[in-house]
């Protein structure tokens, strides 16, 4: 009760050395444990009247803030360490927001990695996840620890109940360069088989030449085909003179048809959308066909997409067209890929 705590103020007043207040909100981004604050000489009636008047707020349990209004994340990554008591590591979407992806579904909550041996439980917007293997590689803030990208990305696709959502992760980590398709699958199989299947299978895509989200939605959409010959997914294409040109999302070699996925929101900047339109541009001067799809669209209307593949296809096939471009190469899944028919 209030005796009790009073008594223990006085314990912990009387065997540490007095921490200076500002210094210590100064020093924490604006916050404090209950622990803290007395150690600087306050006792749990002067924390009360500050709550009251308005000066303070409590952010967890036993933990304040010394200004009102909505606290940012950064405030809430450092509330989530002193929360479980410095020992933590943030991991999953909140992990992934700090490293910087771009695409991910919306999580209000803050996830920390703790010892199994950490008794605080999960409160307001702090989810511990107790860990007999806590990430041996995390990268140190001066207020927290963040899981690298390969044990954050394996915690939030064990977290999410949608492939789309851990394609899209998995998709951004390797695209971008934040991890390796081999660095994910090791971390997964460490995490055994406990809600991996949706990791597994975005793995298995990824590692098969799908760079993005949009660009799976695409070969499932024309997989089913039973007129379209085997699609290579990512190639390494030069033209007969030997230039070196892009790699499309999907070819079609014998017509030579290049399908594509299409969206300012796949690119980083308008920089990059001029980019892609240069590269289809280049490709088309030596005879390719370009079939361009939004991600709506291969979401919505995956029948009308592959309809306007396979015309594509018997016409090219009908007339003869070919394109100057031979095949260098494709990602290693796919060789010898057979018929999708």
């Amino acid at each position: 009760g209030y005796a009790a705590m009073r008594r223990t103020s006085m314990v912990i007043k009387s065997t540490q050395p007095k921490v200076d207040l500002d210094n210590l909100f100064a020093n924490q981004r604006g916050l404090a444990t209950r622990r803290q604050l007395i150690a600087t000489g306050l006792d749990d009636e002067i924390i009360r009247q500050r709550l009251r008047s308005g000066r303070w707020q409590r952010v967890l349990p036993g933990l304040y803030a010394n200004t009102t209004g909505s606290i940012t994340l950064e405030q809430r990554r450092v509330a989530a360490s002193l929360f479980v008591g410095g020992h933590g590591q943030v991991t999953g979407i909140a992990a992934l927001v700090w490293h910087g992806f771009e695409h991910l579904p919306p999580d209000p909550l803050i996830h920390m990695l703790v010892p199994h041996r950490t008794r605080r439980g999960s409160r307001g917007f702090v989810r511990v996840q107790r860990t007999h293997r806590l990430d041996p590689t995390p990268h140190a803030t001066p207020h927290y620890a963040v899981c690298s990208v390969a044990r954050a990305v394996c915690d939030a696709g064990r977290g999410l109940s949608g492939l789309r959502e851990v394609r899209a992760i998995v998709a951004e980590a390797v695209q971008r360069g934040f991890t390796t398709v081999e660095e994910l699958r090791a971390e997964v199989t460490m995490a055994g088989t406990s809600r991996t299947a949706l990791l597994h299978r975005a793995l298995r895509e990824v590692g098969a030449g799908a760079r993005a989200a949009p660009e799976v939605d695409l070969q499932e959409t024309l997989r089913p085909s039973a007129v379209l010959p085997t699609i290579l997914w990512n190639p390494k294409l030069e033209a007969l003179d030997g230039t070196a040109l892009p790699s499309p999302d999907g070819w079609i070699d014998d017509v030579g048809i290049a399908i594509e996925v299409d969206s300012r929101e796949y690119h980083l900047s308008p920089e990059g959308w001029q980019q892609t339109l240069r590269r289809h541009n280049l490709l088309a001067s030596y005879g390719a066909l370009i079939l361009h799809f939004t991600p709506s669209e291969l979401r919505g209307r995956r029948r009308s997409v592959r309809g306007v593949v396979e015309r594509a296809y018997r016409e090219r096939q009908a007339s003869g067209a070919t394109a100057a471009i031979r095949v260098v190469s494709v990602p290693g899944a796919q060789q010898g890929a057979p018929h999708q028919a």
